[in-house]
């Protein structure tokens, strides 16, 4: 979006909704926040007055709190595409975050309601993309790498399914507010559809090595489980151990391999490699 008018920013007080506020106003941009509660946004300490709107209540509110709008950014779930759809203005653009769990094997809720708003979005005729990040690690708040940070103090050894052989390719969130700027920036025609990558494609056993090394633990050697196992180990929550979902498990049994040129030939991003990403979360953190 070529114009430097105000950024409507919906979700403005989650994780990457207040990375992208900060990165704006830090550009001299007029945002216009978006929220469910004002308390919530007025702590955030941004001194820029929100508008009230509830993606599942009323939708007049929603439809008053755009009314103006002609650059949108949902970092809310991608399932409320719809009713952003319908209240935002006919000519107002719209970046999007939506997630590559929609091409897992195994979709959970969260899965099938990104499908749902890109469904949406696709047949609404809207200039704008839908960015689909890989997981996002190093947000405030976020807790990927936390957690297996926080397993590997637990254990001496880390269960992985095949042995943590399936690889991935995680996205600093530095780099997912990077898109998103440069998402709003480009003059967009028609809806669009993108996938966002960290540059560094791993196994699960060296991320965790990555991991363990930012967090200034010693990396935990790997034990191969079966994934059947892991799945039913994960429908108990062990007292003391960060829970893991069974779907959680059963997406670390697949490669999650993207291809990247469109974001970095559209966006014009290179990713930040992950050694570097993981440093900064961790020394942020410490």
């Amino acid at each position: 979006m070529t114009d430097s008018g105000p950024v409507h920013v919906i979700g403005a007080t989650g994780r990457s909704g207040l990375a992208l506020c900060h990165a704006l106003t830090a550009r001299g941009q007029t945002i216009i926040p978006v929220v469910r509660s004002l308390s919530r946004w007025q702590a955030t300490g941004i001194a820029c007055p929100a508008r009230v709107a509830d993606l599942q209540g009323n939708a007049d509110r929603l439809h008053a709190a755009l009314a103006d709008a002609t650059s949108i950014v949902l970092t809310a779930h991608a399932r409320h595409l719809p009713a952003v759809l319908a209240a935002a203005p006919p000519q107002a653009r719209i970046v999007a975050l939506g997630s590559t769990r929609i091409f897992t094997r195994w979709p959970d809720a969260h899965g099938r309601g990104v499908m749902e708003g890109a469904r949406a979005f696709a047949r609404s005729g809207r200039d704008g993309v839908l960015l689909h990040p890989t997981m996002i690690y190093g947000a405030t708040g976020e807790d990927n790498v936390q957690r297996l940070a926080a397993l590997m103090r637990c254990l001496p050894i880390l269960p992985l399914p095949g042995g943590g052989r399936s690889r991935i390719q995680p996205i600093w969130q530095g780099d997912v507010t990077r898109a998103i700027l440069a998402a709003v920036d480009h003059p967009w025609d028609g809806p669009h559809s993108m996938v966002i990558a960290g540059g560094d494609q791993v196994t699960y056993r060296d991320f965790t090595r990555h991991v363990a090394l930012a967090a200034g633990l010693r990396p935990r050697p790997v034990a191969p489980v079966p994934g059947w196992l892991l799945v039913a180990t994960a429908r108990i929550h062990l007292s003391g151990l960060p829970h893991i979902a069974p779907a959680e498990v059963r997406r670390l049994m697949e490669d999650k391999i993207f291809d990247i040129t469109p974001m970095r030939m559209q966006l014009g991003l290179t990713p930040t490699p992950l050694t570097v990403g993981l440093e900064r979360t961790f020394v942020r953190r410490g």
